[in-house]
């Protein structure tokens, strides 16, 4: 396989910026309504600032898109060190689990919709067709990436968004099997990206989202 650095260069310089902004407030969004509902940790461990360095994880945030980059994977994905949430100290756990998991995915659709109200900016507003096309692309990034961790993380699986929020929707005796496997539930998610499953599963819903979002505010 032959590798192009300057398609490399310009797919990381496009890509760079909407995927720290997407995976920083994914994650200070866990701990801002974390906060709103009595659990302080994430605040007073300087989780809730928007500095990506703050939640940089080098596996996740760096080697992990990068690699896909690398061999031109269809599925970009990443994380960030998760935000720590004692949820013994929410006021109603179960109903605040709930809502504490959903804020990640919540700001995802959020950010979505802002690259989708750049791309219509950045597209009409630049002069210079060169310039505007690098920044339409980082717009266009911008969706993709947003969806796909929306998407992604809510999956029902445990330790993903989507396993918190299930787990608090279930009733407790069947929530403590998601919590048996919950320390799984990293290597489940890589063997179904291993094995295409993932990529099968979510970009489709990711295609019809932005379908979605682009006739809503387009």
């Amino acid at each position: 396989m032959d590798f192009d650095i300057n398609a490399f260069m310009y797919g990381l310089a496009t890509w760079a910026i909407p995927v720290l902004f997407a995976i920083t407030l994914h994650e200070v969004a866990h701990g801002w309504v974390a906060n709103k509902l009595g659990d302080s940790t994430a605040r007073m461990l300087g989780r809730l600032s928007l500095n990506p360095i703050r939640h940089v994880d080098p596996i996740g945030t760096v080697a992990v898109p990068a690699f896909l980059l690398v061999v031109g994977s269809p599925f970009l994905f990443g994380w960030a060190k998760p935000v720590p949430v004692n949820f013994r100290n929410l006021k109603n756990y179960r109903r605040d689990m709930i809502l504490v998991a959903a804020a990640g995915p919540g700001a995802n659709l959020l950010m979505a919709v802002m690259w989708i109200m750049l791309l219509v900016l950045f597209a009409n507003v630049i002069p210079d067709e060169n310039v505007a096309r690098g920044f339409v692309a980082m717009s266009q990034n911008g969706i993709i990436i947003n969806l796909v961790l929306l998407v992604f993380n809510l999956l029902p699986i445990p330790p993903l968004d989507g396993g918190r929020v299930l787990s608090g929707l279930l009733p407790p005796s069947l929530s403590r099997y998601l919590d048996v496997i919950e320390p799984y539930g990293l290597f489940i998610v890589l063997g179904l990206l291993y094995f295409g499953v993932l990529n099968q599963v979510v970009m489709p819903l990711v295609s019809t989202l932005a379908q979605i979002l682009g006739h809503i505010f387009l």
